[in-house]
């Protein structure tokens, strides 16, 4: 019973981080004319709150409850769940990055770099489909 709502605690707070860094990406890149400043600043705040206070708890839930659930389910010498791990730090990082960038946009600052974010969305959409794919197989 302990296992089954740690999983499901656990899938539902990376549906929440994952969903916060979708909306995080596509505020990023929305709301910015080629040469200007990022125009709608209050909605850049309220995102960057937004993802503050949900997203970023939801990202430490989601390590919090996998790593229970790899402890409960003894799976730690487990190969896929090691490429899980990695993914998820990979997944943890774009986040920050991402976070970052909105922060700086929030406060009225340009942030640099800002190309990699298209990239990010198509990384973040990689990683979910392979962890998914590490879950549900298991394949080593």
């Amino acid at each position: 019973m302990l296992y089954s709502w740690l999983r499901a605690i656990h899938v539902a707070a990376a549906i929440a981080w994952v969903g916060g860094i979708v909306v995080v990406i596509v505020t990023i890149t929305s709301f910015k004319a080629p040469g200007e400043h990022y125009q709608r600043r209050e909605l850049h705040v309220r995102i960057w709150r937004w993802d503050q206070r949900v997203t970023t708890p939801a990202m430490l839930t989601v390590w919090v409850f996998g790593l229970g659930l790899s402890f409960t389910g003894q799976w730690l010498s487990q190969n896929w769940l090691l490429v899980k791990v990695a993914l998820v730090l990979v997944l943890t990082g774009i986040h920050s990055t991402l976070s970052g960038d909105l922060g700086k946009i929030a406060l009225g600052q340009n942030p640099s770099g800002l190309d990699r974010v298209r990239f990010f969305a198509v990384v973040v959409g990689a990683v979910i489909v392979l962890v998914i794919s590490l879950v549900v197989l298991k394949p080593f």
